[in-house]
């Protein structure tokens, strides 16, 4: 018996693409175009700096590897549009008007190697900012007058970051504890910043004394403005170490009220318990006293009535 031949299956597979692409309408970054005002080559790279855009640009190729936004005016980064871009390696958004950066605006740029958010208006890195960039190699976010903080745990997911450059940001503090622990990290950029000078950046000032980092100055307290941090790490060290902070008086001032109230209350208690016993020790001593007085009443008694009774006796026998 010879089977009936089957249908291909090919022709179903173009017809399910069609009606998918009929029915859905197209994402402004799902494009294999170019934006307006900006150049595509065949090496996926897209040039779009100083093209005066406010906006991030549409119609962005999606295989794009290379995004090139500087000298703009952007304002803002939308996740949706950057992570349609999955395969991007190069990220250039220097000199825009970025403030913000959200936890979710780099969501799956996992193959971002490289991010330049220099000369924007960023105040502040949150901790999961960078988190999903897990091959980034050089981060570069100079130039932002206002960014005066940076989480302490901003990079501690990146762990193929080589090279980082905060400089002439107006950051005074910076924990970089979890940064140098990172593995590759061999540059990082911290001079044109109004550091502290204080026991808060002692770790900074001691590992910019290691690195040997001489454009990095102090900005504070004003006895150390213009001085390097890194000539201040060792005093630092000795400084913080030696006094007592305003919590450390705090501690002994409290500790000190507790065992004045501690001692007031055991001196209270024992004296109570001491009038206490005396009076008990007294009373039991009169109690004492009176039965004694009584025993001798009574031993007296029946002495005068033992008394009498032999004179009676004896009266009465002479008068027989």
């Amino acid at each position: 018996m010879r089977l009936a031949p089957q249908p291909s299956a090919q022709p179903l597979r173009l017809l399910v693409l069609l009606l998918l692409a009929t029915a859905v309408p197209s994402s402004p970054v799902i494009s294999t175009g170019c934006p307006d005002r900006c150049v595509c080559d065949d090496q996926l790279v897209v040039q779009c700096a100083g093209q005066h855009l406010t906006t991030f640009p549409v119609n962005l190729p999606l295989a794009t590897r290379q995004l090139i936004i500087s000298n703009n005016r952007i304002a803002e980064l939308p996740p949706l549009a950057l992570n349609y871009l999955s395969d991007l390696v190069y990220l250039d958004c220097s000199n825009n008007s970025l403030t913000e950066i959200s936890e979710s605006t780099f969501g799956n740029l996992r193959k971002l190697a490289y991010l330049d958010l220099s000369f924007n208006t960023l105040t502040r890195i949150e901790d999961r900012t960078f988190g999903p960039l897990a091959s980034l190699v050089m981060l570069r976010m100079t130039d932002n007058p206002g960014l005066s903080e940076i989480h302490p745990d901003a990079f501690g997911e990146n762990a193929a970051l080589q090279v980082l450059d905060v400089s002439r940001n107006n950051l005074t503090v910076f924990n970089i504890t979890s940064l140098i622990a990172l593995p590759a990290v061999r540059s990082v950029g911290l001079s044109g910043n109004p550091w502290s000078c204080e026991c808060d950046n002692e770790d900074l000032s001691l590992w910019v004394h290691l690195e040997d980092e001489g454009q990095t100055v102090c900005g504070s307290p004003a006895d150390t403005q213009g001085r390097r941090l890194g000539e201040v790490g060792i005093q630092l060290r000795t400084l913080c170490h030696q006094t007592l902070g305003s919590w450390d008086y705090l501690f002994f001032v409290v500790i000190g009220f507790v065992i004045f109230a501690a001692g007031t209350v055991s001196a209270w208690v024992m004296g109570v318990i001491m009038v206490l016993y005396e009076r008990y020790i007294k009373k039991k001593d009169e109690q004492l006293e009176m039965d004694d007085e009584e025993e001798s009443i009574e031993t007296g008694r029946a002495a005068s009535t033992r008394s009498g009774h032999d004179n009676g006796n004896l009266k009465t026998s002479h008068t027989v």
